[in-house]
């Protein structure tokens, strides 16, 4: 009888294990043309576990970026730092900011590639946030650089 209680509790822990196992963010990956949906959840889903921050370095943002920020949960700030803030953008900003919980949206002309900050962990992403699934593109996630180490690097120009 205690050998069959020990079995299931291994059991029992392999389950919770392999559960646990599944809920880990992915580090690295690729999607292919054609998987706009998946792309989207992917870094939907990422949005959405957020619990304190969320950083976007994208040149090429637009109104659909501010409404897939806003399925961050509340109190969870963000920022987005893009190339250029067209009139026509300032005024989507402007909007949504006036109805929902406001998103910085601040100028910065030196990257090249695409960021995205969740807490403390940065994902590089080869296509713009907007434009995810429609080409072949990919992601990982980077030990090297910390958040607060990118956004420093940001501030210094």
């Amino acid at each position: 009888m205690q050998q069959h209680l020990q079995e299931s509790d291994k059991r029992i822990e392999e389950v919770f294990r392999r559960l646990d196992e599944g809920n880990a963010k992915p580090k690295q990956g690729v999607f292919y043309n054609g998987q706009i949906y998946d792309a989207y959840t992917f870094v939907s889903d990422l949005i959405k576990s957020a619990k304190e921050r969320i950083v976007l370095i994208d040149n090429y943002v637009d109104e659909t970026i501010l409404t897939l920020l806003d399925k961050r949960a509340e109190g969870v700030s963000a920022v987005i730092y893009t190339h250029q803030i067209s009139r026509q953008f300032q005024l989507d900003i402007d909007r949504h900011n006036a109805q929902y919980e406001p998103i910085d949206v601040e100028t910065f002309r030196l990257s090249h590639d695409r960021f995205l900050c969740i807490d403390d962990d940065v994902y590089h992403i080869g296509a713009s946030i907007k434009d995810l699934g429609k080409k072949w593109f990919g992601f990982s996630k980077m030990e090297i650089l910390t958040p607060d180490e990118l956004v420093e690097r940001i501030n210094r120009g």
